[in-house]
C-alpha cells in the first residue's frame, strides 16, 4: 500500500511538473514580449505572487472548517488536524491540490484524489474522501456566490454612472442570476441528501460506462452511502462549520481580486486616485476577476484553461473600458503566477509528510 502511495505520489509530481513545462511553451507571446511583460511588471510582481499566500490560507482555513464539521465533535478530540500545530500539513496539501488542479482538466479535478490519498494517513478513508468531497463542492458554491454578488456590485456601479447598462449587458447578468439560482438549488439538495451515489448514477447513462458504474456501486454500496450521509451531515449538524468554510471561500475570491487591482495601479488606472478611487479599482477588479472565471469554469474541461483565461481576461477587460493590451498583460502575468505556484506546489509535495 505505501509503495502504492509512492508511486501516484510520484505520478503526480511528473503531472505537475510536465504542466510546467508546456505551460511555458503554450505563451501566446514569444519569450522576448514575455520578457518584457514581466520587467514592465517590476517589482509589482512580489506582491502579485505573494497576495497568494493569503488566499491559499483562507482557502486552508476553510477546508479546515470542512474536516473538522465532517469528522464530527465526539471525534475532533482525536483528530490531530484540530490542533493548530498540523495547519501547515493542510495549507500545504490545500496548495499542492491546487498546483494539481491547474495542471489537469476536466474542471480542475486533478488535485482531489492527491488530497483524498494523503488525508487518509490522518483520518479514515471515507471521512477523507467525504472531507475532499465537500470542500470541492463548496468551492464550487462560493464561486457561484462570487458570480452572483458581482452581478448587485456592477448594478450597483451603474447606478453611481461608473457602468454602462444596455439591453444586451441587462440579458447577460438577467442569465447568470438565473444560472446561478438553479446551482443553488442542486447544492442544496446535494447538501441535504449528498451527491455521490446520485452523480455515479449520471454517469452510469453515459455509453461506455453503464456497465462500470453499476460494478462500482455494487462493490462499494454502503462505503458510498456512507460518504454521502456524512456530506449531507456536515450541513444538517454543524452549520457553524458550513458558513464558516462558505465565508472563507467567498472572501478568498475577494483577496484574489487585489492581483488584478495591482496590474490596474501599475497601468495608472486608480479611478482618480484617493480613497474613493481605489474603491472603484477594486471593484472593478472584482467584476474583471468574476467574469473571468465565470468564462474559464464554463470551458474547465481544457488542460490548465489554455487560451481560455487569456481570453476571459481580455474581453472582461475590455467590457469595462479599458484596452485589450491591458488584458493581455494581466493574463501573461497571471499565468507567470501559475507557474510559480505550481512549482512551489510541487516542491511542497516532495516534502516529508508530518508525523
Amino acid at each position: 500500500m505505501t509503495w502504492t502511495k509512492q508511486r501516484l505520489n510520484n505520478l503526480f509530481f511528473f503531472l505537475g511538473c510536465a504542466a510546467c513545462v508546456v505551460m511555458l511553451f503554450t505563451f501566446d507571446v514569444s519569450f522576448v514580449e514575455l520578457w518584457e511583460h514581466l520587467t514592465h511588471a517590476g517589482y509589482w510582481l512580489i506582491p502579485i505572487v505573494g497576495i497568494w499566500i493569503v488566499v491559499y490560507g483562507l482557502n486552508a482555513l476553510s477546508w479546515r472548517a470542512v474536516i473538522l464539521g465532517n469528522v464530527g465533535k465526539e471525534d475532533i478530540e482525536r483528530c490531530r488536524l484540530s490542533s493548530l500545530k498540523y495547519f501547515w500539513r493542510i495549507y500545504r496539501l490545500t496548495i499542492t491540490g491546487y498546483a494539481l488542479n491547474y495542471a489537469t482538466p476536466v474542471g480542475g479535478l486533478g488535485g482531489e484524489p492527491y488530497r483524498i490519498m494523503e488525508l487518509s494517513k490522518d483520518i479514515d478513508k471515507q471521512h477523507a474522501t467525504s472531507s475532499v468531497i465537500l470542500y470541492a463542492m463548496m468551492h464550487f458554491f462560493a464561486h457561484f456566490w462570487f458570480w452572483f454578488i458581482s452581478i448587485f456590485i456592477y448594478l450597483a456601479l451603474v447606478i453611481v454612472g461608473d457602468m454602462p447598462i444596455t439591453t444586451a449587458i441587462a440579458i447577460v447578468l438577467a442569465v447568470i442570476v438565473v444560472f446561478c439560482l438553479v446551482a443553488f438549488y442542486i447544492f442544496s439538495r446535494g447538501y441535504r441528501h449528498g451527491l455521490v451515489v446520485y452523480v455515479l448514477g449520471l454517469v452510469g447513462k453515459i455509453p461506455g460506462l453503464r456497465g462500470w458504474s453499476r460494478r462500482f456501486r455494487g462493490r462499494h454500496a454502503d462505503a458510498l452511502r456512507n460518504i454521502d450521509s456524512q456530506i449531507s451531515a456536515l450541513y444538517a449538524q454543524d452549520t457553524r462549520a458550513f458558513y464558516i468554510s462558505l465565508v472563507l471561500e467567498y472572501f478568498s475570491r475577494v483577496v484574489q481580486s487585489l492581483e488584478v487591482m495591482f496590474m490596474l495601479l501599475l497601468f495608472g488606472i486608480d479611478c482618480g486616485g484617493g480613497l474613493g478611487g481605489l474603491t472603484l479599482t477594486f471593484l472593478h477588479a472584482i467584476l474583471i476577476v468574476s467574469f473571468t472565471t465565470l468564462f474559464a469554469n464554463l470551458i474547465g474541461f481544457l488542460p490548465m484553461q489554455i487560451g481560455v483565461q487569456e481570453g476571459g481576461f481580455v474581453l472582461s477587460i475590455a467590457a469595462l473600458g479599458l484596452s485589450a493590451a491591458l488584458g493581455i498583460f494581466v493574463s501573461i502575468i497571471c499565468r507567470v503566477r501559475e507557474i510559480i505556484w505550481i512549482a512551489i506546489g510541487m516542491a511542497l509535495m516532495k516534502l516529508k509528510s508530518e508525523r
